[in-house]
């Protein structure tokens, strides 16, 4: 059995995966009003009152559980399920608001011997896999290149708290900087510069940087939340440069050619599903952790993020 907190936009994506790959589940939402959605969604009926009202009846502990609440409760409903004994929990991304709760939830992942991994769903594009493996016919990564512009004028209008828009850089740009250095490798040296404010983002409306990951494959980044733009990520190797953009989709440019070519890959369950949920709920199930992002990965990663959005 596994457990699915939430039942918004999210967990329905989760629940039309665990659906068709013939998982056992069960939703606990909080209210009547996103029960009902759900269920109109999913054919599913979830418990209405929360996670802890729920754990009051004492049930089974599952093997599984999926975080899909708001940013605003990751920490918290995943403290709950700790506490309560189980031992393998995916949760959203980024796993909570900020650096503070994600390391208080890690000290007591240590404490109850679990394994808390953050869902980090591009790492498992179709586009993405693909590219792993040409990146390892060729000999690995050189250089890389990446935008982490976001829509200032879309997201200022958006009904979420004045604190998620503040930490937007960990809520949502951090999806494309983990992809760019899960293909890339982590920094080991970077240096940071930023720029400009926003009324809801007041840290920093400009970004650039560049420096080297492990690998040895330097990298630059750049983003202006204040010009027009979008998430985009080019890899190189000695042979091909690999250019996600959208991220979703795969072009590839050989050595000594101009022309830019989309690669033949099948997106069947990116289409389906929302992309990458499929194989990344597979993974976690299954536990195939080489893929997934860990909550003591997602700390250190995190300190990263800080340092590149001057918070």
């Amino acid at each position: 059995m596994i457990w699915l907190i939430g039942a918004g936009p999210m967990a329905i994506d989760y629940a039309k995966v665990l659906e068709a790959q013939s998982r056992s589940f069960m939703c606990i939402a909080r209210s009547e009003l996103s029960a009902s959605n759900f269920n109109q969604q999913t054919g599913v009926r979830a418990f209405v009152g929360g996670l802890q009202d729920f754990l009051l009846s004492k049930p089974d502990i599952p093997e599984h559980a999926i975080v899909a609440t708001g940013i605003e409760t990751l920490c918290q409903v995943t403290e709950l399920l700790l506490r309560y004994g189980i031992k393998s929990i995916l949760v959203e991304k980024p796993g909570g608001l900020n650096i503070d709760e994600v390391e208080q939830t890690q000290v007591l992942v240590r404490e109850c011997k679990a394994k808390v991994f953050v869902a980090y769903n591009r790492r498992f594009y179709a586009a993405v896999i693909a590219a792993q493996n040409m990146i390892a016919e060729d000999g690995g990564v050189t250089s890389l290149n990446f935008e982490i512009t976001e829509w200032a004028h879309v997201i200022e209008g958006l009904n979420i708290t004045t604190e998620i828009k503040q930490n937007w850089f960990m809520a949502n740009t951090s999806h494309v900087v983990d992809l760019a250095f899960y293909l890339g490798g982590k920094p080991k040296h970077i240096s940071c510069f930023t720029g400009g404010a926003l009324s809801w983002h007041p840290d920093a409306a400009m970004f650039a940087g560049a420096g080297v990951t492990e690998c040895d494959a330097l990298f630059s980044y750049q983003g202006n939340w204040n010009a027009p733009g979008r998430w985009s990520l080019d890899v190189l190797t000695s042979k091909r440069r690999f250019i996600f953009k959208p991220l979703e989709k795969l072009q590839v440019q050989q050595q000594g050619s101009l022309a830019v070519e989309e690669v033949d890959i099948n997106y069947a369950h990116d289409s389906q599903f929302k992309s990458g949920l499929y194989r990344q709920v597979d993974a976690f199930l299954d536990n195939n952790m080489s893929s997934l992002c860990s909550l003591e990965a997602q700390c250190q990663n995190m300190r990263l993020y800080q340092q590149m959005a001057n918070y």
